[in-house]
Formats: structure tokens, sequence, C-alpha cells
């Protein structure tokens, strides 16, 4: 016998009219925008570890000297600020010809250069005395592809050497502490290094804190979109199951109207990212853009996040129906829902504790273990709200001086878990608020602005840099003053290294050009600055800087579109109660006021709750990392809880008119 699940669903589907396709589109376009964002998330963390992999071929893995067939030397330079890497390679002779680098045709003969798009047009827009004279002179440059490279805005040379060019001599390879990183030279026999850039070794670890701090909130999204429409739902299949349908019957009906709902925004959010993906490339983060390619997810990926988020969505309004299969009558009648119980309290004081314990124990937690820790908070909170928000009703009822006061603290009690789904975004989005503008991770270390050093053998050399570099200097048109530094002078660039240091007077232009001016100076190292010192440092603060802006600005919009969802949903399903209300003479100001202090009232408590916790897990990892809390870190937290707030009165604004609209002639729409 053919099941009447399939026709009956779509014929109620059909016939729940325009307030029915209401809460249909909201539903779909809560899943379209969380599919769009898991797979974007996913998107970023994959590109950042295939960028990674990218660089690791110029870190040189060592071989013995007997089977290397050739002398790679990595270095760093900067030219504006922005890193350069140069990676100098020389055919050791008598040996069988060395592999291509990738992203090479083949390998570079003496005196040819290969150069990344990017550090072409820079070349082509600067003076050759601030960039292209830092290279051997060459009548073509070659290009590296995109297998060499992290970026396309990425500064990359690829420099063919002899094998006794000072630029690949065991000179050339010394190291001391700012160097690691930075230049490394080895005999090699290929390029299947394993060691990633240090300006693209943390990428994906960065993206990968966002993306667990960013997922809840999304996910709280997606599953408010299966509670839309759960009161009209939830009448119209109490009737049915009155009138004989079994539970099995409804919970199946209910299942594939929000699959389908869901499963066509889902895909329609996959439809979004795909479509949207040249452009997507075009943000920036780290050394630059992306490859296109490298944000492609692939298809099981796209399948598995549609069928995720249609899960999702269905299994939220499947969850909704229990009362409907047990207690049909309850649900007709609109009796008063069950009561949140004090285990939720008791079960996240048991968490916090064991987090703090697990926290305090000492030793160096894995990221795992950090991820896990962070989604057990998550858990426990969204486990509390409910009961938080119970209990703000009654307290708030018994004081309420005020009928909109009264009609808020009612709603608040008699549906909490609706009124947390209302604000869980924001209030989880508080916690990253407060961690990320509280913690800073600020190193701050020696300043040498305006030096550039050049690195000597020893102190006969570096005398006798100086005085090449003098006239170097002076033929360059650079004013500056050249002082030689030993191994007792730790108050410069060098570091207590023996070197050279020119003192440049002048902008970013001249230290351009004395970079290049020093380049034949000294040891066949490249000159550095103040920027090659500090790289690691300042890359670790740049990504951490730009993943919790990304961060706080989704987290926040997320939470204001999931907000605003479900004011318009709780529109939709309190029609009946907003039209009763407008028939015993309840001015529309007193409902809509009503309406947000339902909202104010529980966001005050539980986002202030969150967000101080988050500025406590942000002061605790400043006082490990021995920093402490900045000026600009307050005020950032400030504006945060200034903006939040902001868009959390924007959204429930924006389901004002829908409120109007349901309770104009109350006399036809309270039933």
């Amino acid at each position: 016998m053919r099941s009447p699940v399939l026709p009956l669903t779509w014929h109620l589907a059909r016939s729940s009219g325009r307030r029915g396709l209401q809460s249909q589109l909201l539903a779909a376009g809560a899943g379209a925008v969380g599919s769009f964002l898991l797979l974007l998330m996913i998107a970023a963390a994959l590109a950042a570890g295939a960028r990674a992999d990218h660089t690791t071929w110029r870190t040189p893995d060592a071989v013995p000297v007997k089977r290397a067939t050739a002398v790679q030397a990595t270095t760093t330079t900067y030219v504006r600020r922005e890193p350069l890497t140069v990676v100098n390679l020389a055919q050791l002779p008598g040996r069988p010809p060395a592999p291509a680098p990738p992203g090479l045709t083949g390998f570079p003969k003496q005196g040819e250069v290969y150069v990344s798009p990017a550090l072409a047009a820079l070349s082509h827009k600067l003076p050759a005395s601030q960039l292209a004279d830092r290279f051997p002179k060459t009548k073509s440059y070659g290009t590296i592809g995109a297998a060499g490279l992290a970026s396309p805005d990425e500064l990359v040379a690829v420099v063919g050497r002899e094998p006794g060019d000072t630029a690949v001599s065991k000179t050339a390879g010394e190291q001391s502490y700012y160097d690691e990183g930075m230049s490394e030279r080895a005999p090699v026999s290929g390029f299947s290094g394993t060691e990633a850039s240090v300006f693209t070794g943390f990428d994906r670890g960065t993206v990968l804190l966002g993306v667990v701090l960013l997922v809840v909130p999304v996910v709280v999204l997606a599953s408010a979109a299966g509670r839309l429409g759960a009161a009209r739902r939830e009448q119209r299949l109490a009737a049915l199951r009155l009138a004989g349908a079994t539970p099995r019957q409804i919970l199946a009906m209910t299942a594939v109207e929000a699959a389908g709902v869901g499963g066509a925004g889902a895909l329609a959010g996959a439809l979004a990212y795909t479509a949207l993906l040249p452009a997507l490339a075009e943000l920036p983060y780290g050394v630059g853009a992306w490859y296109t390619g490298q944000l492609w997810v692939g298809l099981p990926w796209l399948a598995a996040v549609v069928a995720a988020v249609t899960a999702l969505i269905t299994v939220s309004a499947v969850t909704m129906l229990r009362q409907v299969a047990t207690s049909p009558l309850g649900v007709a009648q609109q009796a008063n829902p069950r009561r949140t119980r004090a285990i939720r309290l008791l079960l996240f004081i048991a968490v916090l504790g064991y987090i703090w314990a697990t926290t305090s124990a000492g030793g160096q937690l894995k990221p795992r273990q950090l991820i896990a820790l962070l989604v057990l908070f998550y858990g426990a909170f969204w486990l509390l709200g409910p009961w938080v928000v119970d209990r703000l009703g009654r307290i708030v009822g018994r004081c309420a001086n005020r009928p909109a006061t009264l009609l808020a603290a009612r709603r608040l009690s008699d549906d909490p878990r609706g009124s947390w789904r209302t604000v869980s975004g924001l209030v989880l989005a508080g916690f990253v608020a407060g961690f990320f503008s509280v913690s800073t991770l600020d190193f701050v270390g020696p300043g040498h602005e305006g030096q550039v050093a050049v690195v000597t053998a020893n102190a006969a050399d570096a005398r006798h840099a100086a005085a090449e570099a003098r006239t170097a200097l002076r033929r360059a048109g650079v004013t500056a003053s050249v002082t030689v530094t030993s191994e007792d002078d730790y108050d410069s660039l060098l570091g207590g290294a023996t070197g050279v240091i020119a003192h440049v007077s002048g902008g970013q232009e001249s230290i351009d050009t004395a970079v290049t001016a020093l380049t034949p100076v000294g040891s066949g190292r490249y000159p550095f600055t103040q920027e090659y010192v500090s790289a690691p440092d300042d890359t670790v603060i740049a990504r951490v800087a730009t993943v919790s802006t990304a961060t706080l600005v989704l987290s926040f919009l997320v939470a204001a579109a999931s907000a605003g969802l479900t004011a318009a949903a709780n529109v939709l399903d309190r029609r009946r109660v907003y039209g009763l209300l407008r028939l015993a003479g309840t001015p529309l100001k007193v409902l809509d006021r009503a309406r947000v202090r339902e909202t104010v009232i529980p966001l005050a408590v539980l986002a202030g709750g969150t967000t101080t916790m988050g500025a406590f897990g942000a002061m605790q990892l400043n006082k490990a990392a021995g920093t402490t809390i900045n000026t600009s870190g307050a005020a950032q937290l400030v504006l945060c809880s200034a903006v939040g707030a902001l868009a959390m009165f924007a959204a429930i604004a924006g389901s004002r008119p829908l409120l109007r609209k349901v309770t104009a002639g109350p006399a036809q729409t309270a039933d």
C-alpha cells in the first residue's frame, strides 16, 4: 500500500498559505547562509594548508654531499616592507642534472633569474636601484608558475649561481638566532622539503582557531532554520495526530518537509559559494590573495556540507515534535510547556570545573585538546542558556510593574528555549569578542628602525666591508653613517654578530636603495632590516589579528542574522497570541516593547557572562605569554559590545513591519 506521507506533506506545504511560505523561505535562507559559511571555512582551512605545502620546497633538506646534485641557499630580503624570498641554486659539477624546482620548466643555469608575476610587476614599477639591481643582470626573466607559489601576490625569485659564488657558499649558510626560518643553505638532490615558510607555516593553525570559534554560531543559525514555523507546524500536526495519524507518520511528514526546505537552501548556498569563488579568491590573507583552485573544496566536501546542513535542519525540526507525538491534545490547547530543570546548572558547573582543572594542571595542551575544551565550553553554555532564561522570566515577572515587562517575562518563562535561540548566537559571539579583544600577542623587542645590516665572517672582513659600504651608499645617493659591530655589541640590528650597520637617513625608498646598494657587500648574504629580525613574531601577530577581526565580524553578522530570522519566525508563530492581545486592547507599541525586552533581558545577563569568561580566558593566555591587557583591546571590547547590541536591535526592528502586518485586522487573524 502506498504511503500517504509524501502526498499529504506536499498538500499541506502548498496549502499553508503566505505565512507558511514566508517561514519556508526564511528557513531556506538560513540554510543557504549556513552552507555558504561552512564551505567558506572549510575552504580557508584547506587552502591555508595547501599554501604552506607550496612553500616547503624553498627550505632545503640537506643530503650527504656524495648524493647531492646541487647547492641551495634560501634567504629573505625586504622591499617596501614586504618579504621577498630569494632561492639561490647552483648545479654541482660532475653530478647528475638536478631536477627543476616547482613552478620552473628547468633547473636555472648560471645567471638565469626566475621571478614570480607579482615580483615582475613590482620590478617594473620601482626604480632598478631599489629592487632589480639586487639580482644578476639578465636580458630576460623567467616566470615562476603557480606550482611554486603560495599566492599570486607572493614575491619570490630563483637565481642560478656558480658553485663557487658567495651567495651559495658556506658563509652564506652560517646562522644566528635571527636567521631561523629566514635563511638556510644545504646540499640537495631535489625539492621535497617538509618545512613550510615562516610566512605560511602559521596560517593553518590561526585559520582553524577562527573556524572553531565561528562554527558554533553557524550551527546555531542552521539549527534555528529547522525551528522556523515550529508553532504553526505543531498546531497542524497535532490536529492530524488527534485525527488518527501515528507518531511515525507525524515525524516522517516533518522530516520530509524540513529536509526539502533545508536541502534547497543548503544547495543554494553551495551554488553561491561556487559562483563566488573568483571573488572570494581576491580576499587577502597573509602573503596575499588566493588561487581560485586553492579555495575549491571539491565535490565530496560540497556534498557533505549540503547533507550536513540538511540533516541539521531536519533533526532540529523533528526534535520540536516530541510533545506533538506524546501529547497532541496539550499542543492543540496550547498547554504550558515543561519547565527547565536545575540539572542543567549542575552540569554546567561540572563542565566548568573540569575545564578549570585541565587548564590549571600545568603542561602544554595540544591544539586538539584546546579545541575539545572549547567545544565542551560551548556545549555547556548551550545547555545552561534555557535554564537561565526560564529563571529570569520568573524573577522579572515577580518584579514587573509595566505591561510590556510583564508580557516579556511571561514569554521568557513560557518558552525559554525559543527565547534562548533568539539570543544564543550573540551570546556565544560575546565569548569570541571577549577573548580576541582582550588577548594580545605583543612581543615587544628592540627596535632598530632605519638600520641596514651586513653580516661578515670576521672583524677584518667587517672593516673592509665598511669601506665598501660607504662607497656603495655614496654612489647610490643614500645618506647614511656606517659603523662596524663586534661580538660584544648587542645594541644593534646584528645583535652581537660581526658585521656592518648602515644608519640610513630618509624614508622607505632610501632604505630599499641602501639594501640594493649593499647587496654585493659582505659574505654573500643579503642585507637585512628590522623586518627580517622580527618576521616570525610579526607574522604570528598579523595572522592572529586578521583571523580575530574576521571572526568577530562574521560571528556578529551570523548572530544578527540568526536573531533576525528567529524574531521573524516568532512573530509568525505567535500571530494568534498577538492577535488576541490586540483584541483585548493591547497597543502595538506595548507588544513591540515586550519583544525588545524579551531579548534585552537574557542578552544582558548571558552575553555579559560569556564576554567576561572570554576576557578572563584571554587574561590567562596573556599571563602565560608574559603580556598584559592593553587599552586598545579594552576599547575594542567596548566597541564590539556596542556593535553587537546595535546589530541585535536592528535584527528585532527588521521584524517590526511583520508584527504590524500580522496584527492588522485582529478579528480575522486571531482565529
